[in-house]
């Protein structure tokens, strides 16, 4: 049976490479040809030394990191606390968390440019007034932090919760605490070792969701990197594409580098036991 399959697998697997590298090979001859001048790199040459680029990749950069500690903090001792203490409520969680799928970023980011606008007339005059400006800051949006946790919500949650399925959290959690843990410890030490996988699940897709996140950040007003390369396209269309290509080709190389940090943790860890 299986060789029966292996043609119609290779056959998938091409036409998935030939869905996903022709655009992308298209995309980059684009970049390359110069009409009447033949080849050349200059979109690629002149990246570095565009205005904005450098700032607006570290800012994404910042504001992934910031989002993956943020939704991480937030998730994995709520998904726990779940499966120890209320399993009949999980249901109820999973709903809350798959609501950001069903809600158009328009209306998200119209929810909160109100609630935005509503903080300076009502709180002008208490100290809340200063977090609202504070989230609010270029150099670095926490604005966009918040509204970033919550696009991430859906697929944190499919992640850690694969991962907690996958083990036994009650047993795991009742060795350690009776072995002299705290309720942090036991998590810490017995729960987040064995859901490693779940983790950088959950922390690449996090990544490549605030890497590629356009409508939210264009519309408050910020320039991450999908906005910058949005901005310089009006203008200079084989960079934008260039850019494109290879902020595609940086997020491979940052989730295949996470990827082999958390392989390498593995093997040590069964190289030891």
């Amino acid at each position: 049976m299986a060789r029966r399959l292996t043609p119609w697998r290779w056959a998938v697997l091409g036409l998935a490479a030939l869905y996903f590298l022709v655009p992308l090979g298209a995309s980059v001859v684009f970049t390359v040809d110069e009409p009447g001048q033949g080849v050349s790199f200059d979109a690629y040459t002149k990246i570095l030394s565009t205005d904005g680029f450098v700032s607006s990749l570290l800012l994404s950069l910042e504001l992934a990191l910031a989002t993956i500690a943020a939704v991480l903090l937030l998730m994995v001792p709520a998904m726990v606390a779940l499966r120890l203490g209320a399993p009949r409520l999980r249901p109820v969680v999973e709903i809350v968390c798959s609501l950001p799928l069903v809600v158009p970023p328009i209306a998200f980011v119209a929810g909160i440019v109100s609630v935005l606008k509503w903080g300076p007339d009502h709180l002008s005059r208490t100290p809340l007034f200063e977090t609202f400006v504070a989230i609010q800051n270029p150099s670095f949006p926490v604005v966009l932090v918040l509204a970033y946790v919550v696009m991430a919500l859906p697929f944190v949650y499919r992640a850690l919760d694969a991962g907690l399925r996958a083990i036994d959290v009650r047993t795991l959690v009742e060795a350690a605490r009776s072995c002299g843990a705290s309720w942090p410890q036991a998590l810490v030490r017995a729960v987040l070792p064995n859901i490693r996988g779940a983790l950088l699940n959950a922390g690449f897709l996090t990544l490549a969701l605030v890497l590629g996140e356009f409508t939210v950040a264009q519309l408050l007003g910020y320039q991450p990197f999908a906005v910058w390369i949005y901005n310089v396209g009006g203008s200079q269309a084989q960079m934008s594409v260039a850019v494109s290509v290879l902020s595609l080709l940086v997020t491979w190389a940052l989730l295949l580098a996470l990827a082999g940090v958390g392989g390498g943790r593995n093997r040590t860890a069964n190289s030891r036991g």
